[in-house]
């Protein structure tokens, strides 16, 4: 590796881990109108059949040590009643194992028919998440003077909250997937000439919205928004919109402020089976670099089609 590569990724391995450690935001994904009920409970079991979604992020492709998310959400609607329950897992890696940070979460909604076409849900998550932060593998990258002891499973209880309220063409959430402000570790009180460290788990906030337009009868077109505030970091707005042809194939575009751009792709491979693409490029500096090349995601889900399929929503969202 040369001594720039080195330094280079030193840089933002150090951004990322250690400047982040003291207003951290929950991951950032740019399918997440597919990856809805990872930020809002509220969506457990409104797709009306029981649904399995797996999404893998990998960041900045060519910077060793990047992050790196893995999500796992199942959720069905409960027949003959109004409620929903789903199982939420996020796994978020960065540093290769240095730092590692787990979510589970149980999830449970509660839906309300509120006109004719318009259905109101609530939802409540209950979990926490779990914490490995390995510091002998840190001064690798860092000389300064840092905790001695390593962090291992470190348990976090947590809850959430959102609202979801949606038809067959519209649909609109606000949510706080984790309300509890956790600091996981805070060494301040040892000798003034070390290095102080904080991390703490911030409120993050959800807004997502989108809207289904049927240009023709083949062609549907679905413009979205999602907007993300969290105390000490900048708001955070992505809007997409997507394309999607005889019920199979979508294609679309996305834009996060002042950060990236991605381009996404979509194939329901069958009536069960769906598979979703994305490439996000930097807008920022770190976009230009002959280091990055790029952001990646692989999204699938699997749903079980029965004869109480599509309760509420169309396959679009």
């Amino acid at each position: 590796m040369t001594p720039t590569k080195k330094a280079f990724i030193h840089l933002v391995f150090t951004l990322s881990i250690l400047g982040g450690l003291y207003a951290q935001q929950d991951a950032q994904f740019t399918q997440y109108m597919y990856n809805t009920m990872s930020v809002n409970p509220a969506y457990a079991g409104s797709r009306g059949q029981l649904s399995i979604a797996s999404l893998y992020r990998s960041q900045w492709v060519g910077l060793d040590g990047a992050p790196e998310s893995f999500t796992l959400n199942l959720h069905s609607p409960i027949r003959e009643s109004r409620l929903g329950y789903g199982i939420s897992v996020i796994h978020d890696n960065i540093g290769n194992g240095v730092v590692q940070e787990t979510y589970l979460d149980g999830v449970v909604s509660y839906t309300l028919d509120v006109s004719a076409f318009g259905k109101l849900s609530f939802g409540l998550k209950v979990g926490g998440n779990f914490l490995n932060l390995d510091f002998s593998s840190l001064r690798n990258f860092d000389n300064e003077p840092i905790p001695q002891d390593n962090i291992e499973n470190r348990f976090s209880p947590n809850f959430g909250l959102g609202l979801y309220y949606h038809t067959d063409k519209f649909y609109a959430g606000l949510s706080a997937p984790n309300l509890l402000k956790t600091e996981h570790f805070d060494n301040s009180a040892q000798d003034a000439n070390d290095v102080q460290f904080l991390s703490t788990e911030r409120i993050n906030f959800y807004f997502i919205t989108g809207y289904v337009f049927d240009l023709n009868g083949n062609t549907k077109f679905k413009p979205a928004l999602l907007t993300k505030a969290v105390g000490g970091a900048p708001l955070q707005v992505d809007i997409s919109a997507s394309f999607l042809f005889n019920e199979k194939f979508s294609l679309g575009a996305a834009y996060r402020f002042d950060a990236a751009i991605s381009a996404l792709v979509g194939f329901q491979i069958s009536e069960k089976f769906m598979l979703g693409l994305a490439y996000d490029r930097e807008v920022t500096e770190l976009g230009g670099t002959q280091f990055n090349d790029g952001s990646f995601e692989v999204f699938l889900r699997f749903e079980l089609i029965k004869s109480f399929r599509r309760l509420v929503s169309p396959r679009f969202f």
